[in-house]
C-alpha cells in the first residue's frame, strides 16, 4: 500500500484512556489520519479526574509496547520497582515471596498520570485529533459509520475507514457488534467488590518498605497497598459486598480493622480510616467474554471493551497494551490491509485474552488464600529450584505471564504441563520414601537384619506366607 494510500485511510478510535490514547500513537506512526473520540473532557485540566484508580502494575508486555512508540523509558521513570509480595500475617509478621530473580521486578504506575502522559504523546502527531466531550451515539460498523455528539448536542454522523473500540468495558461500540450474528459475549460480576483507602506518608517518608506489593491475605477477602511516588501507599480491599453491607458504623470498621488488619490501623490512622471507609461505597468489577474481536475490515475492539479482567494478575492494561502492539505487528505483516489484519488479530488475540480473563480469576484465589499456605510456599520454591536448573523448561508462571511475551493461552498450557510433571514427580518420591520407611520398620519388628528381607517385597512374601510377622531370626528363636 503506497504511503498516500495510507494518507487517505481515516481511523476512528472511540476511547481516550490508557489503550485509546496508546492505540493512536501506533496508528499515528503509520500516518493515518486518526481521530480520538473521549467522552470526559481532558483529564489534564480536569479539577476532578473521574474513573478508577486502582494503582496499576506494569510488566513487560505493557513495557515492549510502550517502548514501540519511544515512551518507555520515561513512563519506567515514573514508576517505583515491586520485586516481591510482601505478606502481612494477622500477627503482624511479614515475610517476602519474590516475584522472579532479583533483577525481575513489576512497576507500580499511576493510572491518572500515564493516561495524561499518552494523551500529550498522541497530540504531538499532527495527523491525530483528540476529541473531547464527545460521546459516541450510534456506530454502524457494516458501513464504517459513526454518530457522535459533542457539547452543542448535535449528532454528527462520519463515516471512516476503521473504527477501533477502545471504550471500556462498557464499551458501546460493542453493543453495535453484539446485534452481528454469531458474535458472542459474556459476562460476569464476581461477588467481591473493592474499596480504596490511603497510607499517608511518615515523616516523610514511606510509612512500609516501599518496593513491595503489600498484601494482607484473609482466605475469604483481602487487602493489598501499593507505593506512590509521593511516598504514599494505595491500598485496596479487596471483600464481598455481603461482608462490606455489615460495616455500617465508624466503629463497626475499626473493629473489623483490629480484628483482621491490626497492623495497618497506626499507618492509616483510625480517624481518616474511619472518614474515608464511608466516602464511597464498594465498588464492583466484571469480567467480560466476546468473540470476534472485529467485523469485517471495519470495527476491531480492543483493551477491556473485548477482554475486561478483574485485576488480580496485574494484567488489564498490560494485556490491553499487548492487543495494541499485536495489531502494530499484524499491520507490518500484512502492509496495512484490514481485510487481512483485522481476522488474524481476533484469530491470535482471543484465545489469549481469555486465558487471561481465567488466570486472573484463579490468581484472586492464590493471593486471598494460598499464599498462607506452607504447600504454596514449598511449590513456589520447588518452581525456582526446577527453573534455576532448567530454566527453559521449567518457567513459574507468574514469569511466563509478567516477565515474557509468551502467549498467555500457552503459558496456561505449559503450567497445567509442569503441575502434572511436579506432581507425579512429587508422588513418585513420595512413595519411594513410603516403601523405604515401611521396610524399615517391618525389619525392626520382625527382628531381623536389613540383609535378610534384601528387598522390601521380601517382606510381603514373608507377611503372605506366615500370615504375621514372626519373631524368629534366620539362627534360631
Amino acid at each position: 500500500m503506497e504511503s498516500s494510500d495510507v494518507q487517505r485511510k481515516k481511523i476512528a478510535v472511540i476511547g481516550g484512556g490508557l489503550v485509546g490514547s496508546l492505540n493512536a500513537c501506533f496508528l499515528a506512526k503509520k500516518n493515518f489520519q486518526v481521530d480520538v473520540y473521549e467522552a470526559r473532557e481532558d483529564i489534564r485540566v480536569a479539577k476532578f479526574a473521574r474513573g478508577r484508580s486502582i494503582n496499576l502494575a506494569l510488566s513487560y508486555r505493557g513495557r515492549q509496547a510502550l517502548n514501540a512508540i519511544g515512551l518507555e523509558d520515561q513512563i519506567v521513570s515514573q514508576g517505583i520497582p515491586m520485586r516481591a509480595r510482601m505478606i502481612h500475617s494477622l500477627s503482624g509478621k511479614k515475610s517476602a515471596i519474590p516475584y522472579g530473580t532479583k533483577s525481575q521486578y513489576i512497576l507500580s504506575i499511576s493510572r491518572e498520570n500515564l493516561n495524561k502522559d499518552l494523551l500529550t504523546a498522541v497530540e504531538k502527531y499532527p495527523n491525530v485529533k483528540v476529541h473531547f466531550g464527545h460521546r459516541l451515539l450510534k456506530c454502524n460498523p457494516e458501513e464504517g459509520v459513526i454518530t457522535v455528539v459533542g457539547s452543542d448536542e448535535v449528532p454528527v454522523d462520519i463515516t471512516y475507514d476503521l473504527i477501533v473500540g477502545c471504550d471500556g468495558a462498557y464499551s458501546t461500540v460493542r453493543t453495535y457488534l453484539m446485534k452481528k450474528p454469531r458474535f458472542d459475549y459474556s459476562q460476569q460480576y464476581i461477588p467481591h467488590g473493592y474499596m480504596e483507602l490511603t497510607i499517608p506518608p511518615k515523616n516523610g517518608d514511606y510509612a512500609m518498605e516501599p518496593n513491595y506489593l503489600h498484601i494482607w491475605p484473609r482466605n475469604t477477602f483481602m487487602m493489598i497497598a501499593l507505593p506512590n511516588m509521593n511516598k504514599s501507599f494505595t491500598c485496596t480491599l479487596f471483600m464481598p459486598f455481603e461482608d462490606f453491607e455489615k460495616l455500617l458504623t465508624s466503629s463497626d470498621v475499626l473493629n473489623f480493622f483490629k480484628k483482621y488488619f491490626p497492623d495497618s490501623i497506626p499507618l492509616i490512622g483510625e480517624q481518616a480510616l474511619a472518614r474515608d471507609f464511608f466516602l464511597l461505597p464498594a465498588q464492583s468489577m466484571i469480567s467480560v467474554k466476546c468473540s470476534s474481536f472485529h467485523f469485517k475490515s471495519h470495527c476491531v475492539l480492543m483493551g477491556d471493551a473485548a477482554h475486561a479482567i478483574v485485576p488480580f494478575f496485574g494484567q488489564g492494561m498490560n494485556a490491553g497494551f499487548e492487543d495494541c502492539l499485536v495489531f502494530d505487528e499484524l499491520m507490518d505483516k500484512f502492509n496495512n490491509d484490514f481485510s487481512m489484519c483485522l481476522p488474524e488479530y481476533s484469530r491470535l488475540r482471543i484465545p489469549d485474552d481469555h486465558a487471561i480473563s481465567d488466570l486472573s480469576m484463579y490468581n484472586y484465589i492464590e493471593m486471598r488464600a494460598h499464599v498462607n499456605s506452607r504447600w504454596f510456599i514449598f511449590q513456589k520454591n520447588m518452581e525456582q529450584f526446577l527453573h534455576a536448573i532448567m530454566p527453559s523448561t521449567f518457567i513459574p508462571l507468574y514469569t511466563m505471564i509478567t516477565f515474557s511475551r509468551i502467549r498467555y493461552h500457552e503459558a496456561l498450557l505449559h503450567w497445567h504441563w509442569q503441575k502434572k510433571v511436579i506432581n507425579k514427580g512429587l508422588f513418585f518420591f513420595g512413595t519411594l520414601i513410603a516403601i523405604g520407611s515401611t521396610y524399615l520398620l517391618m525389619c525392626a519388628m520382625s527382628l531381623r537384619p536389613l540383609h535378610y528381607f534384601r528387598r522390601p517385597w521380601d517382606w510381603l512374601a514373608h507377611f503372605q506366607k506366615t500370615g504375621h510377622v514372626s519373631l524368629q531370626t534366620p539362627w534360631g528363636h
